[in-house]
C-alpha cells in the first residue's frame, strides 16, 4: 500500500476509468461496437465488457508508464485477466495502481442534486476489495444546479461515507461531479469547493477526489494543495477528449481520470493492431494534457 501510496501522490500520469456498470454497460459496448441484440442477458453483457475491459488492459499500450490507476467495476474486480486477479494483475503485471467503484447509482433528482443511493453492502465489498489487493475506491453523486443545501448534502455524504472507507484501510476518491451543463456551474463549482474545504479539514486521513474540469483556470488549486488530499484527478464529463485534454492542460496539478474520451474511438471490430495504434494516441494525449 505504501508504494501505491508513493505512486498516486507523486507519479506523472493520469487514471483510466475503466467501471461501467449497470445502466451505462448497453451504452458502453454499443459505443464500442457491440449492439444490444448482439446478447441476451446480463451474463453475457457482463462477459462481453469483461472481454472488452481485459483488451485494453492487456494492450502493450496500456501500462504504469503513463497510467498511474485504474478504477474497476466490481464485477471486474472479481474476474481475472490472463489468469490472475484482475486488480492483481493490474499492480503486479502492468504496475498500475487499483481502485473499484462503490457506489450503486444515482438516487433521484432532489434540491438541485443527486445523491448516492443507499449501499447496504459496502462494508462487505471493502472487505473483499482489500482481499483482492485494491488500493482505494470511487463512488459519485451529481450537482445539476447550485443549490447551497443541495452541495452541502452532497459533501455531507461523500465525506461520511469517506471515513468509512478510510476506516476499512483503503483510500476513497470522494466524486461530487459538477453536472458540465448547469446553468450556474460556476456558483456550484465555488459552493462546492468551499463545503469540501470544510469536510477535508475535518477528515482523519487523506483522500482523493474526483471533480468536473472547473470553469475558472485554477480553481481547484486550494483543493489540490489541502493537506488532506492525496490527489485531485478531473472527469471528463461529456466533454470530448480534446477539448477535455485543452481545458485540464490548463489546470496545473490537475489529472485526468477519463473514461469516455480514453476508451471513445475504440471497436470491437478494430484489428489487435488498429486497437492498440488507437489506445496508445488516446493515452499519450491525455497523458500529455495531464503532465502539463
Amino acid at each position: 500500500m505504501d508504494e501505491m501510496r508513493t505512486r498516486i501522490s507523486e507519479g506523472r500520469g493520469f487514471l483510466a476509468a475503466l467501471d461501467q456498470s449497470g445502466g451505462s454497460t448497453p451504452k458502453a459496448l454499443a459505443a464500442y461496437g457491440i449492439e444490444e441484440d448482439a446478447y441476451e442477458g446480463e451474463e453475457e453483457m457482463f462477459d462481453l465488457v469483461h472481454a472488452m475491459r481485459t483488451r485494453i488492459i492487456t494492450s502493450p499500450a496500456f501500462t504504469g508508464e503513463r497510467i498511474l490507476g485504474a478504477i474497476l467495476f466490481e464485477g471486474t474486480m472479481e474476474r481475472d485477466i490472463e489468469g490472475l486477479p484482475s486488480a492483481r494483475y493490474l499492480w503486479d503485471t502492468k504496475g498500475v495502481v487499483p481502485f473499484v467503484k462503490v457506489d450503486k447509482g444515482l438516487a433521484e433528482l432532489a434540491d438541485g442534486v443527486q445523491l448516492m443511493r443507499p449501499m447496504p453492502a459496502l462494508d462487505d465489498l471493502l472487505d473483499r476489495a482489500r482481499a483482492h489487493g485494491v488500493f482505494g475506491t470511487k463512488m459519485r453523486s451529481v450537482v445539476q444546479t447550485a443549490t447551497a443545501s443541495g452541495v452541502a448534502a452532497i459533501v455531507e455524504q461523500q465525506a461520511e461515507v469517506g471515513r468509512r472507507i478510510l476506516d476499512a484501510g483503503l483510500v476513497p476518491i470522494l466524486e461530487p461531479e459538477v453536472d458540465i451543463h448547469a446553468p450556474d456551474k460556476v456558483a456550484a463549482e465555488q459552493l462546492l469547493r468551499d463545503e469540501l474545504v470544510t469536510a477535508l479539514d475535518a477528515m482523519p486521513e487523506p483522500v482523493m477526489l474526483k471533480l468536473t474540469i472547473p470553469s475558472e483556470d485554477g480553481f481547484y488549486t486550494p483543493l489540490i494543495e489541502h493537506p488532506k488530499v492525496l490527489r485531485v484527478v478531473a472527469l471528463s464529463g461529456g466533454y470530448s477528449r480534446e477539448d477535455a485534454n485543452d481545458r485540464l492542460a490548463r489546470n496545473p496539478g490537475l489529472i485526468a481520470s477519463f473514461s469516455r474520451a480514453l476508451i471513445g474511438d475504440l471497436a470491437h471490430q478494430q484489428s489487435d493492431e488498429e486497437f492498440d495504434r488507437t489506445l496508445d494516441a488516446a493515452i499519450q494525449s491525455i497523458y500529455d494534457a495531464s503532465v502539463t
